[in-house]
């Protein structure tokens, strides 16, 4: 493929960059580091967070793909990898990766006509935000086997069963809910797709906060909580299936290349103006060869996110799938070596979070602590490995009696 842009993709680059590099210069200093502690561990960063919603959403750029009957631009598939390459270098937030990169896809993949013309327009405003209910105490990777049930009566479905590890649900306004319609069935069968509101009576959120305090994460509880019928997404019993279409929109893990690529200029920068023995760190050897591996690696990422823009414009949709598993994998095992070597870099002061003496805000010590996560969840990289193994180089699965 050609990795040149055209010239109204630069222009848009160059439209996209000025944006963030000036609205960026507005985060508040509660929004630290960025990333999902920078969102949903204070008000002031999830009211930034709201901030710069609202202004991408004037732009439409939360809806860069979508058909225009639904308030989008039908952006191509690179100029929505370009989009996601330049916020992901600022770190920028307002894209509610629930809403705008699972939640619309499932929605235009699946809803009726009239769920469409209601849901999407505050979602592409950047005025909706949602969280997932998706992973359970005994069905995260294994979604297939979850337990909350969504039954039938009358024009309501009555919610009993809990969630767990929702991220942003305590700020979120609404929920996509993935639950069982028919208590009989087993894994995939019988599960259905709901939009509901965290208002409803009945949910209960309880936080589930890090080992330092800060609240990202929560367990939802249900106990009898109905949900109008009319906010049943598709067809009952085929939620499985429509969950399963939203991999046929852009996932190309871009923004994390980028992101990673902006936290290595910043630990080159640190290395040329820290002096160890005399010498800047910049000229240790061991130093240098981390830095180097660092930088092939971003690249190579950069590469296989505009492999999936490539993957994705041709519909090839089943080796998408695999290049989306590589992606994950190596963006996440990218982060992990980044946090690693900078902190061996920095040496004791790797360990320092705030103050005058910790190297780039802490933001090393934040990457360290978070980077493991990031490897368990979205499916954790041992899945991605089976998946790729299965759909992208044709191993037989295992079978154990």
């Amino acid at each position: 493929m050609d990795f040149k842009l055209t010239e109204k993709e630069e222009a848009l680059k160059q439209e996209f960059e000025t944006f963030f590099e000036t609205e960026m210069k507005n985060a508040p200093p509660e929004f630290g580091n960025g990333g999902l502690e920078g969102i949903y561990t204070s008000d002031e960063g999830f009211a930034f967070h709201k901030y710069m919603a609202r202004k991408m959403g004037e732009k439409k750029w939360l809806s860069l793909g979508w058909p225009k009957e639904y308030g989008g631009l039908e952006a191509t598939i690179m100029e929505q990898v370009i989009f996601d390459d330049v916020r992901g270098y600022y770190g920028a937030p307002g894209v509610d990766g629930f809403a705008v990169g699972m939640f619309a896809p499932t929605l235009l993949a699946g809803a009726t006509e009239e769920q469409k013309q209601r849901l999407l327009p505050p979602i592409a405003n950047g005025e909706a935000f949602y969280c997932q209910g998706w992973s359970e105490p005994d069905a995260g990777s294994d979604l297939a086997s979850l337990t909350t049930t969504a039954i039938r009566e009358g024009d309501h479905y009555v919610v009993n069963g809990q969630k767990t590890w929702t991220t942003g649900g305590h700020k979120a306004e609404f929920m996509f809910l993935l639950a069982r319609t028919d208590p009989d069935s087993k894994r995939g069968k019988g599960l259905s797709v709901f939009h509901l509101r965290m208002d409803l009576p009945g949910i209960e959120i309880r936080p589930l906060k890090y080992m330092d305090g800060k609240h990202v994460y929560n367990e939802v509880f249900f106990k009898d909580v109905r949900i109008p019928a009319a906010d049943l997404i598709g067809v009952e019993g085929e939620g499985w299936n429509l969950t399963r279409q939203t991999m046929n929109f852009e996932r190309s893990g871009a923004g994390g290349f980028s992101g990673a690529k902006r936290m290595l200029e910043e630990l080159i920068r640190y290395t040329k103006s820290t002096k160890r023995d005399g010498q800047p760190l910049s000229k240790d050897p061991n130093a240098r060869r981390k830095m180097v591996d660092l930088f092939i690696g971003s690249e190579v990422g950069k590469t296989l996110a505009y492999k999936i823009a490539d993957l994705h414009r041709k519909k090839d949709f089943l080796s998408l799938i695999t290049a989306a598993s590589e992606s994950k994998l190596f963006s996440t095992e990218l982060a992990q070596r980044l946090a690693n070597y900078a902190t061996e870099i920095m040496g004791p002061y790797g360990q320092l979070e705030h103050g005058e003496w910790s190297p780039m805000g802490g933001s090393m010590v934040e990457l360290y602590q978070f980077c493991k996560g990031a490897t368990i969840y979205a499916g954790t990289n041992e899945i991605q490995r089976n998946l790729i193994a299965w759909t992208g180089l044709g191993l037989p699965r295992l079978k154990f009696k």
